[in-house]
């Protein structure tokens, strides 16, 4: 191959994987404004659960126990470093096992990190973070639904769970929590740049029957349709 040609080939695929990007980018931003509506069943809307953002993974927070589901009774109180046993939420959320355990917020991010992330190349993990109160904000929204749209939502919560031969949820051992009130657990799928720790989220409040866009790599996706 001549300089040359081995030169067109570069800048081939260069523009290639700009163009990848710049068409990735323009998803992201323009198709989380279809908005998916919200589906009423009817039933009165009586258990609260919120979207919560820390900047870069939104979670979905329910309450730690109600008589339709004890969140405690998978993931124990005892494996937080707190140990305490009177919070009333839980926040569980989906994410790449590397991008989690290595990157609490943007400033922590590694190009290693994002290239595994982004290409299904490491295992994924589910955050769960147990709070004594939930305070509404730019960050955290409320919303009220039916018994029947929680049931739907623990089911598609507690499906991406890895889980042993007796149903627990696998804990990850490590001490890259990011409080006194959180721990991480083994989780099924792969991450990837098209199914988001934020994919997941929206995705779980489609399952719920709440508003949520059509698709949604970014928190910032879920949270205009609840500002």
């Amino acid at each position: 191959m001549t300089v040359k040609k081995m030169v067109l080939l570069i800048l081939k695929t260069l523009g290639i994987l700009l163009g990848i990007i710049v068409l990735y980018v323009a998803a992201g931003y323009f198709l989380p404004f279809i908005e998916v509506s919200t589906k009423d069943d009817g039933q009165k809307k009586e258990i609260p659960i919120y979207i919560y953002t820390n900047g870069v993974h939104t979670d979905i927070v329910m309450p730690v126990k109600n008589d339709l589901h004890d969140w405690s009774t998978k993931i124990p109180f005892v494996n937080t470093k707190s140990k305490e046993t009177d919070y009333r939420f839980v926040g569980i959320g989906w994410g790449d096992k590397g991008f989690y355990l290595d990157t609490p917020t943007w400033a922590d991010l590694k190009f290693s990190t994002a290239f595994k992330a982004a290409f299904w190349l490491s295992e994924s993990a589910m955050h769960c973070t147990y709070y004594k109160e939930m305070k509404e904000g730019e960050d955290c929204k409320k919303i009220m639904i039916s018994r029947n749209q929680y049931k739907n939502l623990v089911k598609f919560v507690d499906e991406k769970f890895d889980k042993d031969t007796s149903g627990n949820y696998i804990l990850v051992p490590t001490d890259a929590v990011y409080g006194n009130n959180d721990a991480f657990y083994d989780a099924r799928g792969k991450y990837s740049f098209l199914d988001t720790c934020n994919t997941w989220a929206n995705n779980a409040l489609k399952a719920a029957g709440q508003k949520a866009a059509w698709w949604t790599p970014s928190d910032y996706g879920i949270f205009l349709h609840y500002k």
